[in-house]
């Protein structure tokens, strides 16, 4: 799919991977739609970001996802790529894991995204095509330790971007998939829990990716189409 002129709905569009691929996604002539519950960032950033559209959303509320949507459509007449970038992290060994947190991080990372894709799907049929993008994580073919919550939550992710691309291809719907590794975001902070050290037993540090460079892997994977990107 060519970038120039289309819709493009991001979330988790104030900081991040979020912002930096509205940035790159604007740059390449989209109408980007930002999505995060930040008013104040997103106004900050309507204004910074050429044909952009600010709609304040919590990812958690079925409710703000459905207006999310019709915003969309009321401005713009038509959604042509949703990218489901939103999402928390949490640490924690599976003897510790806290259900509750891990219910709140399952409602952003799993159950956000779905309800984002359910309402984007009819809509895309109806106009003939489009795409879904979902943010996941290289963790998701991994198995480290502390990390088991978040990682079972990309897991999801997989299955139902998998399963969906296969479902939605007669409607000329396309899914896929970008999967991050460590990447040089809030991350960290935002995380539910202690981060535990990650540091490599030779004392060296993981290699981190830059926002722009997962954003640019976001924008490769519009245009291929492919089914997914590892970096």
């Amino acid at each position: 799919m060519q970038i120039n002129d289309k819709v493009i709905i991001i979330t988790g569009a104030s900081q991040g991977i979020g912002l930096s691929t509205a940035k790159l996604l604007a740059s390449q002539g989209a109408r980007v739609v930002l999505a995060a519950r930040s008013e104040d960032k997103l106004k900050a950033l309507e204004a910074e970001i050429p044909g952009s559209y600010a709609v304040v959303t919590d990812m958690r509320k079925p409710e703000d996802i459905q207006h999310l949507i019709q915003a969309t459509i009321e401005k713009f007449g038509r959604v042509d790529v949703l990218i489901n970038n939103a999402g928390q992290g949490s640490y924690g060994s599976v003897e510790s894991i806290n259900i509750d947190d891990y219910k709140q991080i399952m409602e952003l990372n799993v159950y956000g995204a779905l309800r984002a894709m359910q309402a984007v799907i009819p809509i895309m049929r109806k106009q003939g095509g489009g795409m879904i993008v979902n943010i996941s994580s290289m963790l998701s073919k991994m198995a480290i330790p502390e990390l088991a919550a978040y990682a079972s939550t990309k897991y999801a992710l997989n299955a139902l971007s998998l399963t969906a691309r296969a479902e939605l291809e007669k409607d000329h719907i396309v899914v896929s998939s970008v999967l991050p590794k460590m990447t040089a975001t809030a991350f960290a902070e935002n995380a539910v829990g202690e981060r535990p050290d990650f540091s490599l037993q030779d004392g060296a540090l993981p290699e981190v990716d830059s926002p722009e460079k997962v954003a640019g892997q976001i924008a490769e994977i519009i245009q291929s189409e492919v089914v997914e990107i590892l970096l």
